[in-house]
């Protein structure tokens, strides 16, 4: 039998092993589908120190996508009205080159714009950083990460200096205190999840809180589920952080050895009397008490947080309110304890570290600081002051930008905003007023192509070699063990290539995804995360590996290859090693409910699908079992309503509507609403979470508040089945397109 290929599962941060078989295999049953095509198949990889041998369901199928609606060749068209017409690599090339160099020549380097992805591996990320913010001179380009963790990344900065999470997953097994704060954990990143509910169920003192206006699937498993109003998680952690202080539940020597700031912040805790703070929060104020309670008898407190304390107006101001309560109690650095965000994207942590966000350089280094662009100038052999000092557009700016042509060039790659940004209408246009659009993408049809003047056929998982970080900081190399269909390429070739069709052909003379990792691993040299100990050959060789992995390694990094929790001498990347607290009060929700907007909608993922579909969408078991968009409502709610359970609304806010049936339930408290966010036009009609929320970002981040807005809800009665298995029209079939459809997804066993 051929032994399996290891790799990493490509959807969510959580980052688990995957173990990939081919689909001829002696003397076992083969994996097949409608068409009697044998399928690659994957399994859990027990070696991986992340995962431990466990997959949810999509890591168990995602091998049942590689061969479904491929886009094989560059396509160009000359208006959004034309068809595509299939072209070669040489004209799909030159049309990019030369659009370019018009564009610098018309508007200047910075009415260029380049939005990535996490599902980038680690190469990718880094040439097109050396392309777009090196060679061309201009800080835009920006991941869909800034809709993720850019909160997270601004918190970590703000209060230790630097980004990355401080804890790993042996904490989830070490803690005596979990406390999930804006993370569905359950659905949303389930092998953590199983790893902390394994932890707690064995062991009868170790308490779990959850904080959610929803009761969740994690939310049930908690010993405590705080179901707070929305938005008013600063003004909770404020609440806990008021009573620790009142009852002395500190660690001064921490606080006076290892922080700033610590009396600003206690000024402000002396305003959340608990009444305050349950009456603010819809809680009770046993609930509040038992909480603090909780957290000040642990030995050791592990918090983790997701979305729902990222995508805010607030974002970054709550990720500093949960480190503050880390702070005060000494609850980082040690085993089980920490601030610990779960990064969304399977790469996310790989696009930071190489400086894949529109104000940050490869390295962990930050846009506005001469000496780190100096730094990198050198490093990539070019002329002081060719990176710009001015931080680049995030991905809203950018839709701004095109309202206002002010971008000639918008290159896209292995994202979908014309499903994911907020204000979903308004993206549209926005999109549709660009003069020459780049979308590069491993599947055909997805909503933005529908807005592309060019299209790149993309190798994707499985068939470009290259490495990933997960949440952890794991960085584990995930071979190619099939061929790219047809022309596709990996992203780094392909922006390889138009960097020496440029001329910058010193810069581009990569011969190998090793060699880009080789350059990218030295420019982290001295960097807080460093991995100039790490190359493919190693971690071929080793399997995955936790960063700090410098070369010479410490002893420190040399003691473990996982496992390494920052901050654990309580030294920290600021100027004076020292954390920093935040005095912070809460403005409340950008758009709080009225008489006219009454509801408060928030939005989230569930267990099978992954953000927009582009991949799970195309999966037949995934598509059972999560077949059609609904929202979720109260029942008191629906009986003032008069709306029965799987009746069909229609939810208005400010921006647009949408239209889907109501699932009546207990789980969300009144006057609060759920809408899952991955239908877009391509798989149901009318039913985008996003044409509902607003583009209000936190003013730090920049990550929009895509988890709160105001709507009102309409009875519409009941047009049609509850179950949209898929829409009624699909854009055009490309010349020469995959063979296979949506409708005609590949089973599994």
């Amino acid at each position: 039998m051929t032994d399996p290929a290891k790799t990493l599962c490509p959807y969510c941060g959580v980052g688990c092993g995957l173990e990939v078989l081919p689909p001829a295999q002696p003397n076992k049953p083969t994996h097949r589908d409608a068409a009697g095509n044998p399928l690659w198949q994957t399994r859990g990889d027990r070696a991986h120190p992340s995962s431990q041998g466990m997959v949810c369901v999509k890591g168990a199928t995602v091998a049942e996508s590689l061969d479904r609606d491929r886009l094989k060749h560059p396509m160009l068209r000359q208006s959004l009205d034309a068809p595509f017409e299939r072209v070669s690599w040489d004209v799909a090339f030159d049309a990019i080159a030369a659009q370019i160099q018009t564009v610098r020549q018309s508007l200047g380097a910075d009415g260029l714009c380049v939005y990535g992805s996490g599902q980038f591996q680690t190469e990718d990320y880094y040439v097109a950083q050396k392309l777009v913010k090196g060679c061309l001179g201009t800080n835009n380009f920006d991941a869909n990460s800034r809709l993720c963790m850019s909160s997270a990344v601004a918190g970590y900065i703000q209060s230790f200096g630097s980004d990355g999470p401080p804890c790993c997953y042996a904490d989830l097994e070490a803690t005596d205190c979990a406390v999930l704060i804006g993370t569905n954990t359950a659905e949303c990143h389930p092998i953590v999840f199983n790893r902390l509910r394994k932890h707690h169920k064995r062991n009868s003192h170790v308490q779990m809180i959850v904080v959610d206006p929803r009761r969740t699937d994690t939310a049930k498993a908690a010993d405590l589920h705080l179901a707070i109003r929305p938005g008013s998680d600063i003004t909770l952690l404020n609440g806990i952080g008021h009573l620790l202080l009142r009852w002395g539940a500190l660690e001064p020597e921490f606080i006076d050895g290892c922080t700033q700031g610590f009396a600003a912040y206690t000024e402000v805790l002396r305003h959340y009397e608990p009444a305050i703070v349950a009456e603010r929060c819809g809680i009770a104020v046993a609930d509040l008490e038992t909480a603090a309670r909780t957290w000040a008898r642990a030995k050791a407190v592990l918090s983790m947080w997701s979305m729902g304390l990222n995508q805010s107006s607030e974002g970054t101001a709550k990720v500093r309110s949960l480190i503050n309560l880390h702070l005060m109690t000494g609850n980082i650095g040690r085993p089980g304890a920490g601030p610990f965000s779960l990064t969304g994207q399977p790469n996310a942590m790989g696009g930071r570290e190489a400086g894949g966000l529109s104000h940050i350089l490869p390295g962990y280094r930050m846009v506005k600081n001469p000496d780190h662009r100096r730094q990198v100038e050198q490093f990539w052999g070019l002329p002081a002051g060719q990176i710009s000092a001015t931080p680049g557009l995030s991905v809203g700016e950018m839709m701004l930008a095109l309202e206002q042509q002010r971008v000639g060039l918008l290159w896209i790659a292995a994202t979908n905003p014309a499903v994911s940004l907020p204000d979903l209408n308004r993206t549209k246009a926005a999109l549709r007023q660009s003069p020459f659009t780049v979308y590069q993408d491993a599947y055909y049809p997805t909503e933005t192509a529908a807005f592309a003047h060019l299209l790149l056929p993309a190798a994707q998982w499985g068939e470009k070699s290259g490495t990933m970080t997960n949440s952890e900081r794991v960085v584990t190399l995930c071979p190619a063990f099939r061929p790219p269909p047809a022309e596709a390429r990996p992203d780094w070739e392909i922006f390889a290539e138009v960097g020496r069709r440029l001329g910058f052909a010193d810069q581009f003379a990569f011969a190998s995804s090793a060699e880009v990792y080789r350059e990218f691993a030295q420019i982290t040299r001295g960097q807080p995360c460093d991995i100039t100990g790490l190359s493919h050959a190693r971690l071929a060789a080793l399997g995955p590996i936790q960063w700090p992995c410098p070369d010479p390694e410490t002893e420190a990094t040399a003691a473990t290859r996982y496992d390494k929790r920052l901050y654990a001498r309580g030294l920290f990347a600021t100027a004076d090693r020292r954390a920093r607290f935040a005095p912070l009060h809460s403005n409340g929700l950008a758009e709080p409910p009225d008489d006219r907007y009454p509801f408060v909608l928030t939005t989230g993922r569930l267990y099978g699908h992954w953000h927009t579909q582009t991949r799970t969408g195309r999966i037949e078991k995934i598509q059972k079992m999560h077949p059609a968009p609904f929202l979720e409502m109260n029942p008191r709610d629906a009986q003032q309503l008069k709306i029965q359970g799987g009746e069909w609304v229609e939810v208005r806010s400010q921006r647009g509507t949408a239209r889907l049936p109501v699932l009546v339930t207990q789980n969300i408290g009144r006057g609060t609403l759920f809408m899952p966010m991955h239908w877009g036009s391509l798989w149901a009609d009318a039913a985008e979470c996003n044409a509902l929320t607003h583009p209000i970002a936190c003013p730090i981040s920049g990550q929009p508040e895509l988890k709160a807005c105001a709507v009102q809800v309409v009875p519409v009665g009941q047009p049609g089945s509850g179950a949209i298995a898929a829409p009624e029209t699909r854009p055009e079939t490309l010349p020469e397109a995959a063979e296979s459809s949506i409708l005609s997804a590949a089973p599994t066993s």
